[in-house]
């Protein structure tokens, strides 16, 4: 009996209890069975969900890793082998796994956009470009783009999309095993900024769509600074071209392409939550810095273009970074806007140990959903190691994160970085309470004999700090130094009480070791070393 016959006959309620997002004290966490769940997640790679005998080898490297979710592909090219009959068997197998690790799914709809190409449509569109026509370049060669201006083309996605839902609905209603939906894969045009078919040239002459222009009106005091300048310097017009109403530039060029697969992206995404409403987001490549508008993936959905996705695609929740820049901090702030939902589905090309970091600056700075990094599976061993370690930490602090989350009274640490990767290790500091705390990434030098010291603190930095009570503190992470006064000025000065290293075991706190002598410098500081991510517990006192 297949998933989906399974779940029917159990007489489930298809949507009682279904994935939702919640916002709670000013962040918006993801609700699963009720209760808000932390993703700690793991992308695998584009091939590996295409062989049910290769995946199955996969998962007890994932698992290793303390992952709770798995982020996979589902491939337009193999649920739909022809048009109108649909094998949702790889999907079953997916889903099935992940149920027998005891992991959650965000599934990946590769349709028409997979990193701004449509390499996974089925071959019976990929042959038949008179009736799924290509994007045109401005010299008029094809593109193995579909082109966003066919219904066809919208049509064929939709469908797959719609049967790939009701699957879905059918087989996983009861058991939530797939968390969210995200909808094509870096949507974008490249190498050049627009589409230059008839179709599209013709859209682009004819006036901008009044559902923009009167979406830009209403928001015009919160639009992003280049928009509304470019959308300013001409006057504010409605009717007009993309032209006259923006300006002759790649920019407008790019406006143009962000409304157009928006639009198509928002129209896929509004007919599967018709069936079944998981939450939905789409991910972005990012811009590296200098390159225009062709030279990246061009109209995909990048901080400059929220206002335009949110006007051509409102049935999509939210919009996420695929980030692998080593200027992190920068991006993720980009994309964490205030109390909306925020996910990273990709990231990589740092060390695990850097990985780490980010994940905990993610969950507990920018209250993130989730944090994955690509292809856990080809992972070096020392970074999947690291990355495991990372995650074992958060897991046991998950309760603590979810419940201070928003809250003002967590903060998460990164010493960031420029595009380069050069570290600002300057020192950090933050007030809780009564209490100024400040981290800092170089070790400061000894004072006594003995005392344990070094020039700097190799490897990477961060982590989190929450604040449990008045005099109490949970410190988390990797590579750390961090310091205790009291605010405001005041005659006293703050104290180390104790320290303890240890874990989290079932949701209780068991103490390890008690950190005094040389290991807090004789109660000047406390350390979370590099090369390992620890749990610190602290108590503060005031003397005179």
């Amino acid at each position: 009996m297949s998933l989906a016959a399974n779940t029917l006959a159990s007489g489930a309620n298809p949507l009682d209890q279904i994935p939702q997002l919640r916002r709670e004290h000013g962040a918006t966490q993801l609700i699963a069975d009720g209760v808000p769940f932390l993703i700690r997640g793991g992308e695998l790679e584009n091939s590996t969900a295409s062989s049910s005998a290769y995946l199955d080898t996969v998962w007890p490297k994932l698992a290793a890793t303390h992952l709770n979710t798995v982020i996979a592909p589902v491939y337009w090219q193999l649920i739909e082998p022809k048009e109108g009959v649909f094998d949702f068997a790889s999907v079953d197998h997916l889903i099935a796994g992940a149920r027998r690790h005891h992991m959650r799914l965000v599934l990946l709809w590769f349709g028409s956009w997979k990193n701004s190409m449509s390499c996974y449509v089925p071959s019976w569109v990929k042959r038949d470009p008179q009736r799924f026509p290509r994007a045109a370049r401005s010299d008029g060669a094809g593109m193995e783009i579909l082109s966003a201006f066919s219904t066809d083309n919208l049509r064929a996605d939709t469908d797959a999309f719609v049967a790939l839902m009701k699957h879905l609905r059918a087989a996983d209603s009861k058991q939530h095993t797939v968390l969210m939906i995200q909808v094509e894969n870096e949507v974008g045009m490249i190498p050049e900024a627009r589409d230059h078919s008839a179709a599209a040239d013709a859209a682009f002459k004819a006036p901008v769509p009044a559902a923009l222009t009167d979406y830009l009106a209403k928001h015009k005091d919160t639009l992003a600074p280049a928009l509304k300048t470019a959308w300013r310097t001409h006057g504010f017009k409605a009717g007009a071209d993309w032209d006259n109403t923006f300006g002759a530039s790649p920019a407008t060029d790019e406006l143009f392409t962000a409304w157009t697969e928006g639009r198509f992206t928002g129209a896929v995404a509004a007919a599967g939550k018709a069936v079944y409403p998981l939450p939905m987001y789409v991910n972005a490549a990012l811009i590296r810095p200098g390159k225009l508008p062709g030279q990246y993936p061009s109209g995909g959905p990048l901080p400059h273009l929220f206002d335009i996705w949110r006007a051509a695609a409102p049935a999509i929740d939210f919009f996420a970074p695929d980030l692998y820049f080593p200027n992190f901090v920068e991006w993720a702030n980009k994309y964490a806007v205030a109390g909306k939902p925020f996910f990273i589905p990709e990231t990589g090309r740092v060390n695990g140990d850097e990985m780490g970091a980010n994940a905990f600056y993610a969950y507990a700075q920018l209250n993130a959903m989730g944090f994955s990094p690509y292809a856990p599976e080809f992972l070096a061993p020392h970074d999947a190691e690291a990355i495991g370690k990372a995650y074992d930490a958060i897991s046991q602090l998950t309760p603590l994160i979810l419940a201070n989350q928003g809250t003002g009274k967590m903060i998460g640490v990164r010493a960031p970085a420029q595009f380069d990767g050069t570290a600002d290790l300057s020192p950090q500091q933050f007030d809780f309470g009564d209490y100024v705390l400040t981290v800092h990434f170089k070790e400061p030098a000894p004072i006594s004999i003995g005392a344990k010291g070094e020039t700097g603190i190799p490897g990477a930095h961060g982590g989190l700090i929450i604040q449990s009570g008045p005099d109490d503190f949970w410190i988390a992470g990797t590579g750390m130094i961090v310091t205790f006064a009291v605010r405001g000025g005041a005659k006293e000065t703050a104290g180390i009480d104790s320290i303890w290293d240890g874990r989290f075991v079932r949701g209780s706190w068991v103490p390890g070791r008690n950190l005094n002598g040389d290991d807090d410098n004789q109660g000047r500081y406390l350390r979370v070393p590099a090369g390992q991510f620890a749990i610190r517990h602290v108590r503060l006192y005031r003397y005179r």
